[in-house]
């Protein structure tokens, strides 16, 4: 029976990447199902052997580990630098896009908020 290692919905291509040769590194039998053609299904690494499956998921857990910590350490390097991105960043660089989420936000909860006003008229 297969086991189901990692759902590929949101895994950028790099680490997916990694993935693959980390598991053909240890030798670990696994294939891949395509995403579908609708969005519906965003593809998949299995493992062939379910008696694998133990080892591909410390490996995986390992792995992602170091991802963490290597994505944390870029981070605060990046806040010691001051090129971290900042909400104030993100407005000087992009003022269309925060202004039609706060627009969007807004909408949100006044609409939210419609029935409790019309409740009270």
């Amino acid at each position: 029976m297969t086991s189901l290692l990692l759902n590929l919905r949101h895994v950028p291509d790099d680490e997916a990447d990694e993935v693959r040769a980390l598991l053909a590194e240890r030798r670990i039998e696994f294939y891949e199902t395509p995403p579908s053609r609708w969005g519906v299904s965003a593809g998949a690494i299995w493992i062939a052997d379910e008696t694998a499956a133990p080892e591909a998921e410390r490996v995986l857990a390992d792995y992602q580990e170091r991802r963490r910590a290597q994505a944390q350490a870029e981070y605060a390097a990046a806040q010691r630098d001051g090129t971290a991105p900042t909400w104030w960043t993100t407005l000087r660089d992009d003022p269309l896009r925060v202004l039609v989420v706060l627009l969007a936000a807004a909408l949100a909860l006044g609409l939210i908020a419609l029935p409790v006003v019309l409740m009270w008229r």
